[in-house]
């Protein structure tokens, strides 16, 4: 028997979140393999199933991000497993958007769920990284993962969280490198339009030449290159004028 725990913070305020991604992961597998409905149970929502022919224990810890460890502590004592028993999915900021990456143990990270897991049951249980992208500077971390993925996220978040459910059985297999694979598959060439600000939508963007100054529509590419030489004032009156009226025409 395995426990496969998604993080996340309960309520409905939540559920967007990218800290809530662990909770995303958690409900495709239960969908995508009709997993029994959720009861509450070991300070959390369980659900139980079959991944590649092992017996699964799913749970989303409903202690509070910060307490997670709780929850999943107290179903591996009672199911008497040991920490290589345990998969955890949730969110992580040092890896790009829609990135994901499979280990066993290793630091919190900085992730207070993990702290919390490492703390309860130790820290050599599998961990599926599921890359959010960071904000930039850590100022902004605490609005940034508890901010809702932005609409251009859906375009990477939803095929790869569904990618998730369908190959969860490789996890459970312990065939990690596959279900990466299968990962890198279902959001070819990385997410685009995500991370680097809260929000995470595509940053605005101009015509520009090779220099980066803004190009304006119509605009001669070599006027463009010299922006500060201001452009010749034809005379109005005087000979000259006269002169260019004649060969030209009056355009007035």
């Amino acid at each position: 028997m395995l426990i496969f725990a998604g993080l996340g913070n309960p309520g409905a305020q939540y559920q967007n979140n990218r800290h809530n991604v662990g909770f995303m992961a958690a409900d495709a597998i239960a969908r995508r393999h009709s997993f029994s409905p959720w009861t509450k149970k070991f300070h959390g929502l369980v659900a139980e199933g079959t991944l590649g022919g092992e017996k699964i224990l799913l749970i989303k810890p409903q202690t509070f991000m910060n307490l997670s460890g709780q929850a999943v502590g107290e179903a591996m004592r009672f199911y008497k497993l040991t920490p290589a028993d345990v998969v955890v999915l949730y969110d992580e900021l040092d890896l790009a958007p829609g990135k994901v990456r499979v280990k066993v143990g290793g630091g919190a990270g900085g992730h207070n769920g993990i702290r919390s897991l490492d703390q309860h049951i130790g820290s050599p249980y599998k961990r599926v990284r599921i890359g959010i992208g960071h904000p930039g500077v850590k100022e902004l971390v605490h609005s940034y993962v508890l901010g809702d993925f932005a609409k251009a996220d859906r375009e990477w978040v939803e095929p790869l969280i569904d990618a998730i459910g369908e190959h969860a059985p490789l996890l459970a297999k312990g065939d990690d490198n596959s279900f990466m694979n299968k990962m890198t598959l279902a959001v070819p060439g990385g997410a685009k339009g995500s991370g680097g600000a809260p929000g995470g939508g595509t940053p605005s963007t101009s015509l520009s030449g090779g220099d980066g100054l803004p190009k304006a529509k119509g605009v001669s590419h070599i006027r463009q290159a010299r922006p500060q030489q201001p452009q010749v004032k034809l005379p109005e009156t005087g000979p000259m004028a006269a002169m260019l009226k004649k060969l030209f025409g009056d355009k007035s």
